[in-house]
């Protein structure tokens, strides 16, 4: 039988260890940490009385161990109450007093009399549900003034970074909040009926985007829509609308008309202003050499006005700190998720990211920052579109990009899930892509070819997409076979 016991969660050691930090900040603040003790022994006296066992049941899949209960004597109760579970044996008085005969803890909780005190406190464990709440809430209200103080003494003895010190702080915090989210154990079974509902729900869906949409056509063929946990890199040489591609990516999922996605965009190359004006001209179909010469017509003023008007309303969230890494791209996203539910991750550019520690070799810290943007995707469940320099070897070698040609790490390379290429077509390709003379009659059309060089759970090949430099505007171009 599976242990549950709560050495797993916590051993008596660390429960020693919190217990005296629990008196120095009680000394400190000159007043008890919440708890509350009729709560704790109408919880225990539920557990006890309970034949059938579902009080211990549900508190056990609650991640409830003893460190949850505030007396020492409830938590040494806890404890045998939990083991008598894992030995399969019967719980009564009777039997829980010799558990703790055994463990030479009876007279330590008060005797066979307290046992009896606590068990007749109550004559149904009706209210079990609401005892418990009380105890995990006051457990938590403990957890967060504990890590303050803690907080507070580490601060004064810091050796550490700021920005280390604070992703620790954050990392507690958070780490409060997730823990006072209970998760039920699930049998394998049930796992496998959820897989085989997801199973059946894409067959049913006959193709339909799976998650977030980028608005190109045969990139979401291929892709099923960009899902939470990946990384999504997309590189290519300076010039090659990396910054646009993101950019129309992140304005069809705010304006998606199923279901908009609010998304986070970090822009450590170009300002806040510069992005949203390139939005405007791609949302308006705007003329941007003409919009800064202030050669614009009434009718594309009134389209300017309307594109922000869209924009003003649309869950679109641009952090333009250009001196950030890869911590603070954490700590602010983390931010975001819990107040407004991020649904997309935009970073332009990775090598451009400030090293947390700028003494290591260049190669290790880009290491460092792709392997923090990928935990971040899994942490947060939300795609993460990286953007990233390819290095010179295409120029030199007259090739098209691989994955292999990402500047500076081969670390990005390995975390990434998908991974997109971008490359202008040739003038042979790009005639023979040209067949309704699209590009040949539009001096500001240029077709450029995107490459799918990985994808962990689905095809790679290529699609042809057409991008209009007087809007930075990517579009579906035409039905393109794809190599797979």
């Amino acid at each position: 039988m599976e242990d549950f016991s709560p050495k797993k969660v916590g051993t008596s050691r660390k429960s020693a260890a919190q217990n005296t930090e629990k008196k120095r900040a009680e000394v400190l603040l000159g007043r008890e940490l919440p708890n509350n003790i009729d709560a704790e022994q109408g919880l225990l006296a539920s557990m006890i009385i309970d034949k059938s066992r579902e009080v211990l049941n549900v508190c056990i899949e609650s991640k409830l161990n003893e460190n949850y209960f505030y007396a020492a004597a409830h938590r040494k109760i806890y404890k045998a109450l939990v083991e008598l579970h894992n030995e399969s044996k019967p719980i009564d008085e009777i039997v829980l007093t010799d558990k703790l005969e055994s463990m030479g803890e009876l007279e330590n909780v008060g005797g066979i009399q307290k046992i009896n005190e606590i068990a007749g406190r109550i004559e149904t464990y009706a209210h079990f549900k609401q005892w418990l709440k009380i105890v995990r809430e006051k457990y938590f209200l403990r957890t967060l003034i504990l890590t303050c103080y803690e907080t507070i003494e580490n601060a004064n003895s810091n050796t550490d970074s700021l920005d280390v010190f604070l992703e620790k702080v954050e990392g507690k915090i958070l780490g409060i909040s997730q823990d006072r989210i209970s998760d039920s154990a699930q049998k394998v079974s049930e796992k496998i009926d959820s897989a085989m509902s997801m199973v059946k729900k894409i067959i049913e869906s006959r193709g339909d985007i799976m998650g977030v949409p980028t608005g190109f056509t045969e990139l979401d063929k291929l892709t099923r829509g960009l899902h939470g946990g990946e990384m999504i890199v997309v590189a290519g040489r300076p010039g090659t609308g990396k910054t646009s591609i993101a950019l129309n990516i992140a304005e069809n999922a705010v304006f998606n008309k199923r279901a908009p996605v609010p998304t986070l965009v970090f822009s450590l190359e170009m300002s806040t202003e510069q992005l949203l004006m390139r939005m405007l001209c791609s949302r308006g179909n705007i003329n941007q050499f003409l919009l800064r010469n202030g050669r614009v017509q009434n009718i594309q003023v009134n389209d300017i006005v309307s594109a922000g008007k869209e924009l003003r309303d649309a869950p679109l969230w641009i952090d333009d700190s250009a001196d950030i890494n890869i911590l603070e791209i954490r700590a602010k996203a983390r931010r975001l998720k819990q107040q407004h539910n991020i649904g997309l991750i935009v970073l332009d550019y990775l090598q451009l990211l400030k090293p947390i520690d700028s003494r290591i070799p260049r190669e290790q810290q880009i290491a460092e920052m792709s392997r923090g943007m990928k935990a971040m995707a899994k942490e947060l469940d939300v795609p993460v579109i990286v953007l990233a320099q390819l290095n010179r070897s295409t120029e030199k070698e007259n090739r098209d990009p691989r994955a292999s040609d990402l500047r500076e790490s081969g670390a990005i390379e390995q975390d990434a899930d998908v991974i997109l290429l971008l490359n202008w077509l040739t003038s042979k390709e790009a005639s023979k892509q040209d067949v309704d003379g699209t590009v040949a009659s539009n001096n500001s059309n240029k077709l450029v070819k995107l490459i799918i060089a990985k994808q962990r759970s689905g095809p790679t090949g290529e699609i042809t997409l057409l991008f209009n430099r007087d809007i930075t505007k990517y579009q579906n171009y035409q039905k393109h076979d794809d190599v797979y």
